[in-house]
């Protein structure tokens, strides 16, 4: 039997009627706030009058002062006498109530305008020598932060950012994390391709001009059109340096040409595919990468060298430096030499290209002497054999994972794709190789099921490449299903007691703290490499083409190598003897990664520019990184195909991209 409906209380009723007549018009809405005024001013006023021992004594004459008081506090008159003169000066006192609360609403609404229009930020930055951000992305928040720790350095500065979004949102996404003191952060809203919405933020005075790729089908037309409308706005050779990043390859070239030649473009996707390679063969190398890059500790800068040194092979200039490496020269025509020939000699107006943690002037030490020659280990040829990786998920950048792999495997290596149900086989990348250097074998499955890695042998592969989802290909955040994968793969891991050499993708920096890592396992933000050379690149214009020769097929590149190539394992020597056997091997190394029982991690205990004199026993799991000559734009299959597009146009003819090499 159905339950006997509760009887509606005497409150409910008069609450849905009061609803119910408040919802009709703003002539009830007027009613009942007249009602609800008398119904509190006259009983007070009749309060009032009655203990008043002044009062009339009259009944009349009460009701009369009752009358008085309830008008003089509702501003209507207060006027007695005749009921029509008293009517007409309630008339007119409405008459006027109305008149001053439009007044007051137009005033109100004349200034709450004015705040808005403000708060959305129309007004000109009026500053000289900050730094200007165009654009919004996930890699605005490293790039932000990056310049603050800059500018912090030197005691004050600003940092303004310009984007089609609210103002108030975006300094509070901004503001979240810790600040620098000295440096402001403004922030103005317009449309980025709009010329006279630029000249919001001054940038013909500003030291340097960022642009950032945004998300969407057009985020690197859209880039070309900010571009363009700088070009506009401040000419062809004149105004700050420009630092742009677009994502497709294809529109390097048309970004490069509306840079101008004060511009440098970089490529976001196919440089994380790199460093997604790079890290599936040497985990830890994003971490030191990371390091490397930002303004928190050492990194590349471009010093003058001592007239002492002038004359010398880079040999032994590279030995006079206790708490800096040297990695090369840049010459006085401007070329860089990374990691050049032992004997290459300083020449007069040459510069230093080093990694230190600041750009003062150090007088140059001979340490030579903190060299053990006894400690240096034979050279011999390192082995190289066929290797399995395994790539979780598929992107847009997956295809260049592959291509990667695919030009740069060894003979009879193997790729194990695994896709979810609405990615699609990839068959533009699973036909078979004619070199024989990698097989690519397709596996349809969904990568956060259990039973999907279960029926794969993890364990037999040399790494596991988990790819994050693009924006907008699902309902939920990209990096939602890397999280469920990354904690798939830590259960396998913990059932087995084994680690699992994990690298994975992530889109939003603030996923990697949340990231369920094991052990061997290593993370890559999408775009932040990208966002630390811009940076870089915007704060020392002259370290770009130090980065293109760095991250370039015909010059140097970074890698993590065993300690046990530099020095015998098990003795203890110093970090001069590493620096001595690695620039006899052709390369110059920068720092080490120890791994001993309180090392938890990959990308932990990374120490870069260790004084030369410091000596530690190196174990056969310590690692070095070391800056080495790439092997040019040969032939080979030891990276040399594997490159990163070149940053600024070509000045040796034509527009095609150059590359790096993977160590």
């Amino acid at each position: 039997m159905a339950e006997r409906q509760r009887p509606t209380s005497l409150r409910d009723r008069a609450r849905y009627l009061f609803d119910r007549t408040l919802a009709r018009s703003t002539g009830a809405l007027l009613g009942w706030l007249a009602v609800g005024c008398l119904a509190i001013v006259v009983p007070v006023s009749a309060l009032l009058v009655w203990t008043d021992p002044d009062a009339p004594r009259s009944m009349s004459g009460r009701l009369t002062a009752v009358w008085r008081t309830s008008a003089e506090t509702l501003r209507l008159g207060g006027v007695t006498g005749a009921p029509l003169r008293m009517l007409l000066s309630v008339l007119l006192g409405l008459i006027t109530l109305l008149c001053v609360s439009t007044l007051v609403g137009v005033i109100t609404t004349g200034l709450g305008d004015r705040l808005t229009e403000l708060r959305r930020g129309r007004s000109t930055v009026l500053e000289r020598d900050h730094a200007v951000v165009l654009g919004w992305s996930d890699q605005v928040f490293t790039v932000v932060g990056e310049l603050i720790a800059a500018r912090a350095d030197r005691g004050r500065g600003v940092v303004a950012v310009l984007a089609d979004r609210d103002t108030a949102e975006m300094e509070a996404s901004l503001t979240a994390g810790p600040g620098a003191v000295g440096v402001r952060l403004v922030c103005r809203t317009g449309s980025l391709t709009d010329p006279e919405a630029l000249g919001l933020v001054t940038p013909d005075a500003a030291a340097s001009v960022l642009v950032l790729p945004a998300e969407g089908a057009d985020a690197d037309l859209e880039v070309v059109r900010i571009l363009l409308a700088l070009r506009a706005l401040l000419g062809v050779r004149t105004g700050p340096p420009v630092v742009a990043a677009v994502r497709d390859e294809r529109y390097l070239s048309a970004a490069r040409l509306a840079a101008g030649p004060r511009g440098t473009v970089l490529e976001t996707d196919l440089t994380t595919a790199r460093l997604l390679v790079q890290s599936a063969r040497r985990p830890g190398l994003s971490a030191a990468l990371r390091d490397l890059l930002d303004f928190a500790g050492a990194e590349f800068r471009v010093v003058d060298a001592p007239d002492s040194l002038v004359g010398l092979p880079f040999a032994e200039v590279a030995s006079c430096f206790e708490v800096s490496c040297v990695v090369g020269f840049l010459t006085a025509d401007g070329r860089p030499l990374i990691a050049p020939a032992p004997g290459t000699v300083l020449g007069p107006g040459d510069r230093l290209v080093v990694v230190a943690r600041d750009d003062s002037a150090v007088p140059p030490v001979d340490c030579r002497a903190y060299v053990d020659r006894t400690a240096v280990a034979p050279p011999g040829r390192r082995p190289e054999e066929p290797s399995r990786v395994l790539l979780l998920g598929w992107n847009r950048r997956a295809p260049l994972v592959v291509d990667i792999l695919r030009r740069t495997a060894r003979p009879g290596s193997r790729l194990d794709v695994v896709t979810g149900p609405d990615a699609g086989p990839p068959q533009s990348v699973t036909p078979p190789d004619e070199s024989g250097r990698l097989d690519v074998v397709h596996h349809p499955g969904d990568p956060i099921r259990p039973e999907t890695l279960r029926a794969l042998d993890l364990f037999g592969y040399d790494s596991v490449v988990v790819s994050a989802g693009d924006v907008g290909a699902g309902p939920e955040r990209p990096d939602d299903r890397t999280l469920l994968t990354l904690l798939m793969l830590r259960s396998l891991e913990e059932e087995a007691g084994r680690a699992l050499p994990v690298v994975a993708e992530l889109c939003d920096h603030r996923s990697r703290a949340l990231a369920p890592l094991g052990p061997a396992s290593d993370t890559v933000v999408r775009g932040e490499l990208t966002a630390l050379l811009m940076a870089q690149i915007s704060q020392s214009p002259e370290l770009a083409v130090v980065f293109e020769e760095v991250f370039a097929a015909r010059g140097g590149a970074l890698a993590l190598r065993p300690a046990g190539h530099y020095v015998l394992p098990g003795r203890e020597a110093s970090f001069a003897t590493v620096v001595a056997a690695a620039l006899e091997r052709g390369e110059c190394a920068i720092g080490y990664r120890a791994h001993g029982p309180r090392t938890a991690r990959r990308d932990d205990g990374v120490r870069l520019c260790p004084h030369k004199a410091e000596r530690r026993v190196w174990g056969t799991g310590d690692e070095v990184l070391v800056v080495w000559a790439g092997p040019g734009d040969g032939g080979g299959t030891d990276g040399a195909g594997d490159r990163v597009p070149r940053m600024r146009r070509s000045h040796e003819g034509g527009d095609s991209p150059a590359g790096v090499p993977l160590g």
